[in-house]
């Protein structure tokens, strides 16, 4: 379990720094080259709306990007696949994760039961190891 939820991390956090490569690269591009590409999205995205296709739910690494991109520009107006209630639950969720991640213990994680018994086991069976 622990395993697939780490590649599944790895898996979202390459797809989040794509769209950020993505995204520094098309700053490179010139503004009315931008707007029509644009221009061609909204327009298949009207067409996706249009014909009420049902979309497919959207992973974490798209998540992420919604949330990023909405910090750049007028969210309200151009948000068509989700509900601004959505995209704002997304936001609170990813500050709960960042929290819950900056406020985990830290230290020296806890020896397993077994693992105490046998050091205290050992720790009677050799009363001359260690200090006095």
């Amino acid at each position: 379990m622990a395993e697939c939820c780490a590649s599944l991390n790895i898996r979202t956090i390459a797809r989040v720094l794509a769209d950020v490569i993505r995204f520094a690269a098309s700053m490179l591009r010139p503004r009315a080259q931008l707007a029509a590409e644009n221009l061609f999205l909204r327009k298949q995205l009207a067409l996706y709306v249009e014909r009420q296709v049902r979309p497919r739910r959207p992973d974490d690494a798209i998540r992420l990007a919604l949330v990023g991109l909405s910090r750049l520009i007028d969210w309200r107006q151009v948000l068509m696949v989700v509900k601004s209630e959505t995209l704002i639950r997304w936001h609170r969720r990813g500050f709960e994760l960042f929290w819950r991640w900056k406020s985990r213990p830290t230290g020296r994680p806890r020896l397993r039961a077994n693992l105490q018994r046998l050091i205290a086991e050992m720790a009677v069976a050799n009363r001359t190891w260690g200090e006095e």
